[in-house]
């Protein structure tokens, strides 16, 4: 368990936290279901093949070296009736504090990831896309990506198979990672998002999206 330095109701639990003596902290208690079915949920549909996923290897190849390493961080805000603005403003600490965890020098910082868990937002759905696309700027120019997920499932399709709709998960949530070379596809269609990338990257393109790079 992690509690932000400066925002002692900010706090960041592992997956052996979640099956600690409850009483250790009240978030715990209370979310101890929704925290369990995202841990489970990561173990049997991230780190695993998918028949709908239309290429080898699991639903998200970083979920297992995240838990392994210790880098799979959960958090749970559990109100609800958030506007797209009082979203985006819940989320805004969570960037730094990741930044400051997981410098992008550290070896391990590609593993690490925040679900920041929205019980309380099963109905608004469309809510959390909408802030998800609100905060991408500003996560993508720190190197960083933000995505949804919820039971909807959101309306993105993967990148093998256009059927597939890989971004379903048992509780709401926005998740923070690291960018990775893979992610071009995701940014190419905003400029400020491929110079990011760029940035970030230069050159080292993986070599079945070097020509998204070429036609940009």
């Amino acid at each position: 368990m992690i509690t932000h330095p400066h925002d002692a109701s900010l706090v960041l639990f592992d997956p052996a936290d979640v099956e600690a003596d409850p009483a250790a902290h009240p978030l715990i208690g209370e979310h101890r279901a929704d925290l369990r079915a995202v841990v489970e949920w990561a173990r049997a549909y991230l780190c695993r093949p998918h028949p709908e996923l239309g290429r080898l290897g699991p639903v998200c190849p970083y979920a297992q070296a995240s838990l392994d390493r210790g880098a799979f961080r959960l958090a749970v805000q559990p109100g609800g009736g958030h506007t797209v603005e009082s979203l985006s403003a819940l989320l805004a600490p969570y960037r730094d504090w990741f930044l400051d965890l997981a410098p992008r020098r550290m070896p391990a910082a590609q593993s690490t990831t925040i679900l920041v868990l929205l019980p309380g937002m099963r109905d608004a759905r469309e809510v959390i896309d909408a802030a998800q696309c609100a905060l991408k700027d500003a996560y993508v120019g720190h190197g960083l990506m933000i995505g949804e997920f919820h039971d909807g499932p959101p309306d993105k399709a993967g990148l093998w198979n256009p059927g597939f709709r890989p971004l379903r998960s048992p509780v709401p949530m926005l998740v923070i990672r690291h960018m990775v070379p893979t992610d071009l596809p995701f940014l190419i269609s905003e400029e400020a998002h491929l110079a990011a990338y760029r940035d970030l990257f230069g050159e080292q393109v993986p070599g079945h999206l070097r020509d998204l790079v070429a036609k940009s």
